[in-house]
């Protein structure tokens, strides 16, 4: 017995999860979490907390709550597939509730762990089409990649950092994209860009989102230079197109 977890607080539990069919397809003897955070199923983040330590639950989950409209592929899992729009039944026992880490203290390897990790949960999200879950997974990413580490970062550890952060920048701007938020996803390319100035996904969507807002002049010039760095790219090349059309008068009758 013992308090529920209070917002922001990390979570130990055990889970196991059965299609209606009775056939396992979840079993973790200790599953880790933030609830809040977006790194498991919605049963889970909406579930554990009303729970108290050493308490066992039954969840029933319609597929909005489980895997989703897609289901899940497990390639490298004992466990089977998760069928499309699959209900799930989820057992779990609420093992230990503790104050979350603190991301401040965190040495940079356990850094890039916790962004890997959090930015793939995007990717889940944003595969099922929640695309407000999936910004929300990369911003996490994106607070624990950032600020001060508990040691220096290696030369090695630095780069990764980087490059952790320019890839999570590119998702949440196609993550803003799919939410109708151009401005927002051209700020988080910029963004992207302030870290890589070549890295040409930030460049090819930059180029796209100023042609959308007519700044013809500045988009040729990043689309030329993302051609630049990649010459046999067929986007690119179509973007180019369309922008000298567009640009170019009509010929005379």
């Amino acid at each position: 017995d013992g308090p529920r977890p209070r917002p922001g607080q990390e979570v130990s539990v055990k889970v196991l999860g059965a299609l209606e069919d009775g056939g396992l397809v979840e079993r973790d003897p200790r599953l880790t979490f933030v609830p809040g955070h977006g790194d498991v199923v919605q049963a889970l983040e909406l579930g554990v907390p009303t729970m108290q330590p050493g308490e066992v639950s039954f969840f029933l989950a319609a597929f909005p709550y489980g895997y989703g409209r897609p289901g899940s592929r497990r390639c490298a899992r004992r466990e089977p597939d998760v069928p499309p729009e699959a209900p799930l039944l989820f057992e779990v026992t609420l093992l230990e509730v503790r104050d979350g880490p603190d991301t401040q203290r965190l040495p940079p390897a356990a850094r890039l762990r916790l962004g890997a990790q959090r930015r793939e949960r995007g990717n889940f999200h944003f595969a099922r089409g929640d695309f407000t879950a999936a910004l929300r997974s990369y911003r996490l990413a994106l607070r624990a990649l950032d600020g001060p580490t508990a040691a220096p970062p290696g030369p090695q550890e630095e780069e990764e950092l980087r490059e952790q952060r320019v890839k999570c920048l590119n998702n949440c701007a196609a993550a803003e994209l799919k939410l109708q938020r151009a401005g927002e996803a051209l700020a988080a390319c910029e963004a992207a860009l302030n870290i890589s100035p070549d890295n040409g996904r930030a460049l090819l969507r930059r180029g796209q989102l100023l042609a959308q807002q007519g700044r013809d002049a500045e988009a040729a010039l990043v689309l030329r230079r993302a051609l630049e760095l990649d010459p046999a790219n067929k986007v690119i090349h179509a973007e180019l197109s369309q922008l000298v059309k567009r640009r170019s008068p009509p010929a005379p009758a």
